[in-house]
């Protein structure tokens, strides 16, 4: 198979602050494989998760690195592909680029899209959530504003784990409540709390009707979660303490659920191993993303049925995505019914 590498950058529409950094843009990877006349797309973004970022560069690097190797699979052999980029330790967003594009690849080689492979219903997807990163409570409010303008949106997720603390934490959330009426509206603090303060969140943010926090304390530690569980009633979701299955059953006592996100995981096939292992372990399911093009949340609103939650926004807050698929229908993400992803490439002038 011939694998075809092309980078490419995309801005924001608005500026994205979380716990440990803002991002205005990202340099991504689109990786083409190519065989029998049918390509197969899938994408790599940059990263960080608590540590060890992982970067266009490096992933650039390790795509160099490894399609000579894989030029003598042919897409059908996706077993013996996965081992060897596991064997060649490579970033999870490298990993999961070339995964996506097998899929992509094997869908449209049965003229297939993939979540009618998979057997799954188009109906069961939930609404995607849409972020309003940290900022004052009046740009908060605004940026509200601005999502409710654009589109027909049901969820909300607040970024908290200010710098500047739970204070400042709790007037920009009140903010966000007064400006989104009867939007839901979740919370993520992006490992931005000591304990004591997620104790004190925890509870005042049950009082304000929300369903759950995700990733309270910061990655590493995972053990404190117990205490932050025994001692606030809100459902737990973990995003940066958890990349893949691995991670799930060491984390079934101190949660309620994971966040699965492609470029942590590596990929479709790990994203429904995640799925299995965290349903087997009487957790719920949500599906998150980085600074990823629509190409990715395409890609994982094929497997969306199976989630819980969902919050595959990040393409919307791009001025200047190349690529076009799933569409946002009455706030839920929803695939087409083109074959494989069913993402096509339109020109965007910059």
């Amino acid at each position: 198979m011939q694998i075809d590498v092309e980078l490419f950058t995309v801005q924001k529409r608005f500026p994205l602050t979380i716990s440990y950094g803002t991002t205005t843009q990202t340099t991504n990877i689109w990786v083409k494989i190519s065989e029998d006349g049918i390509e197969g797309w899938g994408e790599a973004s940059p990263f960080s998760a608590g540590g060890n970022p992982i970067t266009t560069e490096k992933i650039k690097d390790s795509l160099q690195q490894i399609t000579p190797i894989l030029k003598q699979f042919s897409p059908y052999q996706k077993q013996e592909i996965e081992q060897t980029l596991i064997k060649a330790n490579l970033p999870s967003s490298t990993r999961a680029a070339i995964d996506i594009a097998l899929h992509d690849w094997l869908g449209k080689r049965v003229s297939l899209p993939l979540w009618q492979m998979w057997g799954l219903n188009k109906n069961a997807i939930a609404p995607t959530s849409v972020t309003i990163g940290i900022n004052t409570p009046e740009a908060a409010k605004q940026r509200v504003q601005k999502w409710l303008e654009y589109a027909d949106i049901k969820v909300l997720k607040v970024k908290l784990g200010s710098p500047e603390g739970i204070e400042a934490d709790k007037k920009m959330f009140l903010a966000v409540l007064q400006a989104a009426s009867v939007q839901d509206v979740f919370v993520d603090a992006n490992g931005g709390w000591s304990l004591a303060d997620a104790i004190q969140m925890g509870n005042w943010l049950a009082d304000m009707g929300i369903r759950y926090i995700e990733q309270p304390l910061a990655k590493g530690q995972e053990t404190e979660l117990l205490k932050l569980k025994q001692q606030q009633p809100l459902p737990i979701f973990v995003d940066e303490s958890c990349f893949t299955n691995a991670d799930i059953p060491n984390l079934r006592n101190y949660v309620d659920g994971v966040n699965i996100k492609l470029m942590k995981s590596g990929g479709l096939t790990e994203a429904i191993r995640m799925i299995h292992t965290a349903r087997g372990c009487g957790l719920q399911v949500m599906f998150g993303c980085y600074s990823d093009t629509v190409l990715t949340n395409t890609a994982a609103a094929q497997l969306s049925p199976l989630a819980d939650y969902l919050d595959l926004d990040s393409h919307l807050n791009l001025i200047n995505d190349p690529f076009c698929g799933a569409i946002l229908h009455e706030g839920c993400l929803v695939p087409n019914d083109l074959p494989g992803l069913g993402v096509e490439y339109r020109a965007v002038s910059t």
